[in-house]
């Protein structure tokens, strides 16, 4: 095999070969998610439930963020491995490249001419053409490796174009989804809410124990009875928003506080759904737990979501499955950002925090007896 074909090949190995290898698929499947994302965020003003459309939008934009950023971290790992592996064969390449040299500037009469005659310059040829094949062998394998770090290294450094669309895109279905949540009307309510009540309930209270025991009282007038019943579902209800486990139930934080609920880590902000349909019990700041809302799905059972920034709904309505009820803190990381953390896998863009907690009856509940969180996985 000449020295010309194995730069060709080098040059010109195949792209679909790598696009079915791990690290480069993820990533373009990532890209063609952000890419029918933005398609689906210019659809949304056309649709009549602009809400909905708009909340599969922000969830398809951060899917898609979230698989880019797998994607580039595996790249970058993948990466990394060939081009250690490639130094350490530096030697190695080089003595081949140089036997592969030898054979092309050799005269080709010369190669098979051998001092013992015919007989030896057939054993010759013999043994050229069983080593011919091993040669290129190693040559297509290196023109891999060698085709496959070009082409990891220029999809992280045409990464950055993608990411940036995905982020501006994402971050303009959030403006549009709280409009369209603010011009919403077509909501039933089971009960207005009556401000003064709640500030004296809040006011007269020092934990979510006797808050959410009290918010009877908030209504400006009964509250409609519900027939809901999600005990089918119980253990097997999606959790509000992506996020990895950082306490369960019962485990003792940072700060050393131990609280009856789960905590998720969620990215800068992640948009938080209503695992269920149910009644808005109340949404706003309470005590030491920031922004939060707490959810109504079947009589005697309570949602809590708290650590919140931004609420929507109002108190008493009843909302679908998969409404968006609020939006996580934090500020969405640069580009910069984003590529300077995919390659170390530490899970360092986790870093919202989520509190759920359940009451049923009154008393908290492991939420993880009602919501689904592969505890045995």
């Amino acid at each position: 095999m000449k020295l010309c074909t194995l730069l060709l090949a080098v040059v010109c190995y195949p792209f679909w070969a790598f696009a079915q290898s791990d690290p480069s698929h993820a990533a373009l499947e990532a890209a063609e998610m952000l890419e029918q994302a933005s398609v689906k965020l210019n659809e949304a003003e056309d649709t009549r439930d602009r809400v909905k459309a708009l909340t599969e939008t922000i969830q398809a934009f951060e899917a898609g963020l979230s698989a880019m950023r797998e994607g580039l971290r595996r790249a970058s790992l993948r990466e990394a491995q060939l081009t250690a592996e490639l130094n350490a064969r530096e030697d190695e390449i080089a003595q081949f490249l140089g036997v592969l040299q030898t054979i092309e500037t050799t005269a080709p009469p010369l190669l098979m001419l051998h001092p013992s005659g015919p007989l030896g310059t057939a054993r010759a040829g013999m043994m050229l053409s069983e080593v011919t094949p091993g040669l290129h062998a190693r040559a297509q394998s290196l023109a891999k490796d060698l085709n496959e770090v070009r082409i990891l290294r220029d999809l992280q450094q045409n990464a950055a174009e993608t990411l940036t669309k995905g982020l501006t895109g994402a971050q303009d279905a959030r403006t549009r989804l709280s409009e369209a949540i603010a011009d919403r009307t077509d909501l039933p309510r089971r009960f207005v809410e009556d401000p003064v009540r709640t500030a004296i309930l809040i006011a007269s209270t020092e934990t979510l124990d006797g808050f959410a025991s009290g918010l009877s009282q908030i209504s400006d007038s009964g509250i409609i009875e519900s027939n809901a019943n999600i005990k089918d579902r119980k253990g097997q209800i999606e959790l509000p928003t992506q996020g990895v486990m950082l306490h369960r139930a019962g485990e003792t934080d940072a700060a050393g506080v131990s609280r009856p609920g789960i905590v998720l880590g969620t990215r800068p902000r992640a948009l938080v759904v209503s695992p269920t349909a149910a009644t808005i019990r109340y949404r706003g700041p309470l005590l030491d737990l920031g922004n939060l809302i707490i959810l109504e799905p079947q009589p005697g059972l309570l949602f809590v979501f708290s650590g919140l920034q931004d609420v929507f709904g109002q108190t008493g309505q009843v909302i679908p499955e998969g409404t968006p009820v609020g939006l996580m803190p934090g500020e969405m990381p640069g580009i910069g950002a984003i590529m300077s953390t995919s390659g170390d896998g530490t899970g360092t863009d986790w870093s919202e925090t989520l509190y759920i907690e359940v009451r049923q009856d009154n008393n908290s509940v492991d939420p993880e007896s009602w919501f689904r969180t592969d505890k045995d996985g």
